[in-house]
């Protein structure tokens, strides 16, 4: 595997090809002629439409403190339980972050369970597509003889 070099854009030059979408020129038109990607087009289009100009400057990859504001706006840590000096709270917010926790990693097995039926599957129909026969004719979908 080879790998590329992260191309970099300037700010206006970003800016520059949403000011082309925002006038309502193609995606395809605009990425085309700028050598990117279109979803890389959308992309800044929707951060540019999120917080203008500032959105376009921003720093790849997962940004500092990101696990604290998903916990605060996931509601697993209420406002009132930070606040509360009570030692049932207190003693509360431990348990309903253990509670949390253990579901995420019942969840996380789930998903790791139906990755490992997926890759099955679609090595199972990959195989099928490699043997069957391609004569045209229909095949009976009858499960039974009669």
């Amino acid at each position: 595997m080879s790998k590329r070099a992260l191309r970099v854009f300037s700010s206006e030059f970003k800016q520059r090809m949403v000011l082309r979408l925002e006038k309502g020129e193609r995606v395809a038109a605009v990425a085309e002629e700028a050598g990117v990607k279109p979803q890389l087009l959308y992309d800044w289009w929707a951060a540019y439409r999120a917080k203008g100009v500032a959105g376009l400057n921003r720093k790849r990859g997962p940004k500092r403190g990101w696990r604290r504001r998903y916990w605060d706006t996931a509601g697993l840590v209420s406002s009132e339980a930070s606040s509360s000096s009570d030692a049932a709270s207190s003693s509360a917010k431990p348990a309903e972050l253990a509670q949390a926790r253990a579901r995420i990693a019942e969840l996380e097995r789930l998903v790791g369970r139906q990755q490992v039926d997926l890759h099955f599957f679609r090595e199972a129909l990959r195989l099928w597509d490699a043997t069957s026969h391609d004569s045209g004719a229909p095949t009976s979908t009858r499960s039974s003889e009669k």
